[in-house]
């Protein structure tokens, strides 16, 4: 199944039914009145945030939704029965957009609903119309027209952390390592097509989610390659961990990989470029000592903390969690502190964690 992320879908709510002009007419029932009922509501199109999704694949293969009419009213006081709604559940992290741009919703937690589409109020029936001067109305209301229009989906997962890296940094042998996500692992780059989610799980039972985007390479912000449209993805996370194949493999340098990711960053703007970033190089088992020693002293001119690890073996990726997880909760406890903030001085007060410049090794 592709991994769809932007859909453009047309979207028509149901009409209301008419109301009905009835009245009573049985035998012995002089002057019954009128009876006519009112018409069903039309159907709505609403969308819901689920976790069992994780892809727009089912909208972008619909293209459209449009909802079912209301019934109309029927004499004796009955009343049409309402348009059937279409619900449709959709991945956490999608934003709804209008034509415009403009953004309508941003459905960021499980069971967060929104209506693309109203469906028209059902006609008055003539029934509601008596009154002790206008006994016996001849008219009823015609049902109101649903909303439709163009809707724009994107969206943008859902994580604490984000991995990039180059193609074969090792993003996906980490991800399976640390969490319980099985991504393909081979020796050739872009083996990771699409974004993976893996959930983490410390030993207090809480824990985080990693994002794992295809490798990026030099232009990617442009969109080359598997481009910028994946880029977005990492934009709601806590960290980034920026991961480097410390054996230089492809030919590349410590510090070139490290210059050319950081590059992608910046170009993508800000969103990417000013979030905090950890250093982690990878593969250091395989190092020899100068060989460490060269590739420590390249990553410590980015000023950012560092972590040597293994994803293979598992060295040092213990104490890189606990660090992650710490940054995690430290960026919840502000989010939940921020209401308050609101309240207190009556603007929120950004608390942005900023990149650390002492080294671990």
């Amino acid at each position: 199944m592709r991994f769809i992320d932007e859909v453009k879908i047309e979207v028509r709510a149901g009409n209301g039914g008419s109301g009905c002009t009835s009245f009573r007419r049985e035998k012995y029932i002089p002057r019954g009145g009128p009876d006519g009922g009112d018409g069903g509501r039309g159907g709505h199109v609403e969308l819901v945030a689920s976790a069992r999704k994780n892809t727009l694949q089912e909208l972008y293969l619909r293209k459209r939704l449009i909802a079912k009419n209301g019934q109309p009213g029927m004499g004796s006081d009955c009343h049409g029965k309402n348009g059937e709604d279409i619900v449709m559940e959709v991945p956490i992290g999608t934003m709804v957009r209008d034509e415009e741009g403009r953004l309508l919703a941003d459905l960021s937690e499980a069971g967060e609903s929104y209506i693309l589409a109203r469906g028209g109020e059902g006609g008055l029936g003539n029934a509601r119309f008596a009154t002790s001067t206008n006994r016996a109305p001849r008219y009823s209301q015609p049902g109101g027209e649903g909303e439709q229009g163009i809707r724009f989906l994107e969206l943008k997962l859902m994580a604490d952390v984000g991995l990039v890296g180059l193609p074969n940094a090792g993003k996906s042998t980490l991800l399976s390592r640390i969490s319980n996500a099985r991504p393909k692992i081979a020796d050739y780059p872009f083996t990771t097509l699409k974004p993976k989610l893996g959930q983490v799980f410390m030993d207090d039972g809480d824990g985080f989610v990693v994002a794992d985007i295809p490798g990026l390479i030099e232009g990617a912000h442009e969109g080359r390659g598997l481009g910028d449209r994946f880029l977005r993805h990492i934009e709601r996370t806590a960290v980034l961990l920026h991961l480097v194949d410390a054996c230089c493999e492809d030919g590349k340098s410590v510090a070139e990989q490290i210059a050319e990711i950081e590059a992608e960053l910046k170009g993508y703007g800000d969103a990417l470029w000013r979030k905090p970033r950890l250093l982690v190089l990878n593969k250091t088992d395989a190092l020899l000592d100068d060989e460490k020693a060269a590739a420590l002293a390249a990553a410590a001119q980015t000023g950012l903390q560092l972590f040597m690890i293994s994803a293979v073996s598992g060295d040092g990726v213990q104490a890189l969690l606990r660090h992650i997880y710490e940054r995690v909760l430290e960026t919840r406890r502000q989010a939940a502190a921020m209401p308050e903030q609101t309240d207190a001085h009556g603007g929120a007060q950004a608390g942005g964690m900023g990149n650390d410049d002492s080294l671990q090794v």
